[in-house]
C-alpha cells in the first residue's frame, strides 16, 4: 500500500483520488484556478470533505467555473443559489464567489491571466517544502499573508491567509505533501 499524507482517509476513495491525482499538482489554467478559489472560499469553517462531495453541484451552479459567466450573475441568480442543495447555501459565500469572479476578470485584464498574477507570488515555480511530520505543515505562510492581503485589496472576499494557503497547496504553488508521501517525490 502506498504511503500518503496523514490527512487522507484511506476509506474514502474520492478523497484518496483527490490527493493522488490533484492536490499539489501545479495548475496554470485560469478556469481551474478560479474553481479552486471558489471551493476554498466555500470551505471556510467547513470540512474539505463537504466541499469535495458538493463539487459537481458547484460546477453546475457556477457555470462550470467560468469567471465571465459568474461575474454576470444577478441578484435573482444569487437568490436561486441560496436554495440550491448542491452547494453550501451560505449567501455571503455565494456573493463572494460572484464578486471574486469580477476581480478575476480585472486581474486577467491587468496581468494577462489569473495564472500569471498568482504564480508571480512564488516566482513562477512551486515552493517545495520538506515536511516530515504533520505538525510541521503550516496553516499559512508569509507568501499566503501577502497574497491574501493583495486579493482582499483588489476586492476579493472569504480569502484570508489560511484559506489562501490551502488554495496554494491545492493548486501546487506549494508542495506540502510530507516527505514520506509517495506524491512528494513525484511532484
Amino acid at each position: 500500500m502506498r504511503q500518503r499524507c496523514f490527512w487522507v482517509p484511506e476509506n474514502k476513495p474520492f478523497y484518496v483520488r483527490y490527493h493522488d491525482e490533484e492536490w499539489g499538482v501545479p495548475v496554470h489554467e485560469d478556469r481551474k484556478l478560479f474553481e479552486m478559489l471558489v471551493l476554498e472560499a466555500s470551505q471556510a469553517g467547513l470540512s474539505w470533505e463537504t466541499i469535495l462531495r458538493k463539487r459537481e453541484g458547484y460546477a453546475h451552479a457556477f457555470a462550470g467555473f467560468d469567471p465571465e459567466a459568474v461575474a454576470r450573475f444577478t441578484s435573482e441568480q444569487v437568490e436561486q443559489l441560496v436554495t440550491d442543495p448542491g452547494i453550501v447555501r451560505h449567501r455571503k459565500k455565494i456573493e463572494a464567489a460572484v464578486q471574486n469572479a469580477r476581480v478575476v476578470l480585472d486581474i486577467q485584464q491587468k496581468h494577462g491571466s489569473l495564472d500569471a498574477f498568482l504564480w508571480d507570488f512564488v516566482d513562477g515555480r512551486p515552493v517545495r517544502n520538506q515536511w516530515t511530520r504533520p505538525e510541521d505543515v503550516p496553516a499559512n505562510s508569509a507568501v499566503s499573508d501577502r497574497l491574501a492581503r493583495e486579493l482582499r485589496g483588489l476586492g476579493m472576499r472569504f480569502l484570508g491567509s489560511t484559506t489562501v494557503y490551502a488554495f496554494m497547496q491545492a493548486v501546487g504553488m506549494v508542495n506540502d505533501h510530507t516527505t514520506d508521501c509517495f506524491r512528494w517525490a513525484e511532484l
